[in-house]
């Protein structure tokens, strides 16, 4: 299968890589020559020099033979362009990175329905809803939701003197047995492992859980939290991402104050939000945090749109006792410092925008991918198929990937958390964490 990228960028690149990584046919179009060589050197994949809002540069590409465009150019119109043209050419599946509110208004005459686009993606507000998640917990560093939200996979750093510290997972399934959870991953250090019965957890190990969601408030305790309510948000800088993420919090009648430099997007911010409090402030000014409450507030988000501003100022406001502290970072070379440094989350909407995408493109039966920061594996939801390869045998009996794990069955309204004698019956809905290697193999069990 063909997939055709327009825009070397993160995004782009993240795409590109990921998929080359599973044999897909990945041709890259990029307007930057030497971008788009740096592309070909670092993935060995086919790249074509050129505006991928071009027929003839899509020709060159190989529109016609292709089953999938994904146009993620950092700029809209091009975007637009290109799914167009692409969907008009006889591409099966379009999709456009757009960032403009005003393109996923229902009545504009460039909507996603009368474009003919099969998916329109804003970063912006993905960033937002995955922060607002993130907010909610005081020990969350990773949320992606699976089966409409039913299921949890949640990411947390153990604690000194947690209750799983130090013991295995074989003794913590008879410790915890009422609890209803699979530990899909821990990455200790630079090392991502998926754990065995044998494996134990150490304090200072970032571990992800999957769980049902109702039951997710129960693991921060056993990893060394307290409980947590989200009452007070502070949010430094007006960007997209920001005002999204404001409006969420006034949904949700949590009050927020939002802090920007530049005088008129206040004024913009202060007619849009009318139940959260605007202040024309700088974000890296510790005294004005300090005067402002910042100490000890449930959650701080930073949201300028410089990720070098964001680490400062999150920073900042973790040493001054913000309990819940969230950076936004556009580079993804700058998510593996977050954990580093001391903060407690970080969100990319690039990464945000990738993992909607992935979603799309894979091969077998796939409802929902997430792509984790900082973290070399994925979690992927398949639903299982009459003929597929894992339907009506038992889990005990599977020769899965050494790098892989199955998380959680979901079979009509029940969450099933699988053990050995289990077995996986068609229209199941499995969640599988993977390693990028692994993922082939395990496509296969439900292709």
């Amino acid at each position: 299968m063909r997939i055709i990228i327009v825009g070397a960028g993160e995004v782009g690149f993240h795409l590109a890589e990921r998929l080359s990584q599973e044999d897909q046919d990945v041709v890259v179009v990029e307007a930057d020559a030497e971008r788009a060589e740096r592309t070909a050197e670092l993935l060995d994949i086919m790249t074509v020099v050129g505006n991928g809002a071009s027929i003839p540069v899509l020709e060159e590409a190989g529109i016609r033979n292709s089953r999938i465009l994904l146009a993620v150019t950092g700029q809209d119109e091009v975007n637009l362009i290109s799914c167009l043209a692409g969907s008009r050419l006889g591409v099966e599946y379009t999709m456009a990175r757009i960032s403009n509110p005003d393109y996923y208004a229902p009545d504009s005459v460039l909507s996603r329905e009368r474009l003919g686009i099969d998916l329109m993606i804003s970063p912006e507000r993905e960033a937002a809803r995955e922060t607002f998640q993130l907010l909610q917990s005081a020990a969350a560093t990773d949320i992606a939701n699976f089966a409409d939200g039913r299921v949890q996979l949640v990411g947390l750093v153990v604690r000194e003197g947690a209750p799983v510290a130090g013991k295995s997972l074989a003794r913590l399934g008879v410790e915890l047995k009422e609890y209803h959870y699979v530990l899909a991953a821990i990455v200790r250090g630079r090392e991502t492992i998926i754990p065995t019965g044998s494996s134990t957890i150490q304090a200072g190990d970032h571990i992800y859980v999957l769980s049902p969601t109702n039951e997710v408030p129960s693991i921060p305790p056993l990893a060394g939290y307290e409980p947590f309510e989200l009452k007070r948000v502070m949010i430094a800088g007006g960007s997209a991402e920001g005002l999204f993420l404001a409006q969420l919090l006034e949904e949700h009648a949590v009050e927020c104050t939002i802090l920007d430099r530049d005088r008129r997007r206040c004024l913009e911010l202060a007619e849009a939000l009318p139940r959260s409090l605007v202040l024309h402030a700088d974000a890296t000014d510790l005294e004005l945090l300090d005067m402002e409450g910042v100490s000890g507030i449930d959650g701080y988000v930073a949201a300028t749109g410089n990720d070098e501003t964001n680490l400062l100022s999150s920073l900042l406001a973790k040493s001054a006792g913000a309990r819940k502290v969230v950076a936004l970072i556009e580079k993804f070379e700058y998510l593996p410092l977050v954990p580093r440094v001391g903060l407690d989350a970080a969100v990319s909407p690039r990464m945000s925008a990738v993992n909607a995408i992935l979603r799309y493109i894979r091969r077998g039966r796939v409802t929902t991918v997430a792509t984790l920061k900082g973290i070399d594996a994925e979690a992927i939801e398949f639903t299982v198929g009459e003929g597929s390869a894992i339907a009506n045998r038992l889990i005990a009996e599977l020769s899965f990937p050494k790098g892989a794990v199955i998380g959680t069955i979901l079979r009509g309204d029940t969450i099933v958390i699988p053990r050995g004698p289990d077995v996986v019956l068609p229209g199941d809905e499995v969640i599988v964490f993977a390693l990028p290697e692994a993922i082939p193999e395990v496509e296969k069990f439900f292709g």
